[in-house]
């Protein structure tokens, strides 16, 4: 009897546990699919989502200029409004995207003395490349765009699986949300794309 009652405690120690770890892993999967389903509503044409590509790189500098892997979260925050406005409007997301890059990117380098860089220069280049090819897809025709589109978001997919496994530079949460939304936007993507 009293190695049962012993054991019983162990048991119900372990389940609240277990329950904390499954549901740290559903809720930023959840809401990657949640964003993806919001991303990819009404989009025909792949270059659409081409401001999705700058931000992804962005929130990444976030946590690297600043030292702080929550700030990704906080600078998904300030992108998502931007390329809500971006879908439903004439205006422009990445220009303005790109120029809080360079912002980070200044507030990176200034306050680099003060602490170490976590992959400051990684992330930095990563931006520069994934700026880049926004702004090429946009330039390119509905097919070839949207295709480069979605390239890029596997490619950062893969970037997000990477840093989840590393467990740098931004929170765990945040590269695996950003995995689920990257694969299932730029599968749609790459779909409209080839059948446009």
């Amino acid at each position: 009897m009293d190695n049962l009652t012993e054991a019983a405690p162990h048991t119900r120690s372990s389940t609240p546990s277990r329950s904390r770890s499954v549901w740290r892993t559903v809720w930023p999967a959840a809401l990657g699919v949640l964003v993806a389903a919001a991303t990819v509503y009404r989009v025909d044409d792949g270059r659409d989502v081409a401001p999705v590509v700058a931000a992804s790189g962005l929130v990444y500098l976030a946590a690297a200029a600043t030292g702080r892997p929550w700030m990704a979260w906080a600078a998904f925050g300030v992108t998502l409004p931007l390329i809500t406005i971006d879908k439903f409007t004439e205006f422009s997301a990445t220009p303005w995207i790109l120029a809080l890059a360079l912002v980070l990117l200044i507030v990176g380098l200034a306050t680099r003395a003060n602490r170490p860089s976590d992959g400051m220069l990684l992330q930095t280049t990563a931006m520069l490349l994934l700026g880049a090819t926004a702004v090429v897809a946009i330039l390119l025709d509905a097919r070839i765009g949207g295709l480069v589109v979605a390239a890029a978001l596997l490619a950062h997919a893969a970037w997000d699986l990477h840093h989840l496994r590393a467990r740098r530079v931004v929170d765990r949460s945040l590269a695996l949300f950003c995995a689920v939304l990257d694969i299932l936007v730029a599968c749609f993507v790459a779909i409209v794309s080839v059948t446009a």
